[in-house]
């Protein structure tokens, strides 16, 4: 079989003369075996060319990608940087607040709290980008505990706050009426006798009629007139303070009533044991009387 041969007669025109070609079979399978050969070298050569290519360009892809989240990673940890310090200026205020409070201080090691976080890494087996993510994700992780941490702590003072705050407002510290003050709290001449004695509160004079308010919040607990106080008001602020306010010309509350800083209560009067329109004002503590000017705060006028 391989020594066949085919025969192919070429036929020209009419004028011309015929010819006879005979080719071996072999050679003409070797051809079209040749032929399979460089075809299919040609399609696989060019699958791996546009496979290399595909490959870099993903890679490329890869790379740029890779870069891009090493820029987002560095700015996160510039705003990490940012939120730290802003952690450390709050901490610092804690610090203030419990000072001027006189709470508890909280100590630097319960602060610091423990390690925490990820892993490890083996830095040899990861690039620059894992690193910085690895980083990156620890501080994270220590600066939410650390918030965790010190707003517990805020809520601690918070809550000292509160008692402080209920506590400043029904202590007595703004001056009660308008007008000037005629006289002081201590051994003073007496207008009618002319001899000292113990003056237990302020005398601040006016016009009558002139507003007078209560100091700090608190609950009216005496309306009454008599002959030396003329018509007063007695007002329980609580934490062991009153207050009373003597020679109204009219009261305007009621036992039991509940009153709140600068509100109205009465009008200045010169009721009682008085010598023209004024308040009597005093400060009562723990059953004690006190010079009121040491706790007024604000200004008369």
């Amino acid at each position: 079989m391989l020594k066949k041969k085919l025969t192919f007669m070429l036929i020209p025109d009419s004028l011309g003369v015929s010819k006879q070609l005979s080719i071996p079979t072999l050679l003409i399978y070797g051809v079209v075996a040749a032929v399979a050969v460089l075809l299919f070298a040609s399609f696989y050569l060019s699958s791996i060319y546009f496979s290399d290519k595909v490959n870099e360009t993903e890679l490329e892809q890869l790379r740029a990608e890779n870069e891009r989240l090493k820029e987002k990673y560095d700015q996160m940890r510039w705003n990490l940087a940012e939120v730290e310090d802003r952690y450390i200026t709050l901490v610092e205020k804690e610090i203030k607040i419990r000072s001027l409070f006189d709470l508890p201080e909280v100590a630097s090691e319960e602060r610091q709290l423990g390690i925490g976080g990820p892993g490890a890494l083996n830095a040899a087996q990861f690039s620059q980008t894992e690193m910085t993510a690895y980083s990156t994700e620890s501080e994270v992780d220590h600066l939410l505990r650390l918030s965790e941490f010190e707003l517990e702590k805020y809520s601690e003072v918070e809550g000292a706050l509160e008692g402080v705050r209920a506590r400043l407002e029904h202590t007595p510290s703004i001056w009660p009426t308008k007008g000037w003050l005629s006289r002081g709290y201590g051994m003073k001449y007496d207008p009618f006798t002319g001899y000292k004695r113990m003056h237990r509160g302020i005398d601040i004079a006016n016009h009558t009629g002139t507003p007078i308010v209560t100091t700090a919040a608190g609950k009216v607990v005496q309306v009454k007139t008599d002959v030396n106080m003329g018509k007063y008001i007695v007002v329980d602020h609580g934490y062991g303070f009153r207050t009373r306010y003597g020679h109204l010309s009219k009261t305007q509350a009621k036992v039991g009533q509940k009153v709140q800083r600068g509100e109205v209560i009465g009008l200045m009067g010169s009721t009682g044991y008085s010598t023209g329109p004024h308040l009597h004002y005093e400060v009562i503590r723990n059953g004690k009387f006190f010079n009121p000017t040491k706790y007024i705060l604000n200004d008369m006028n």
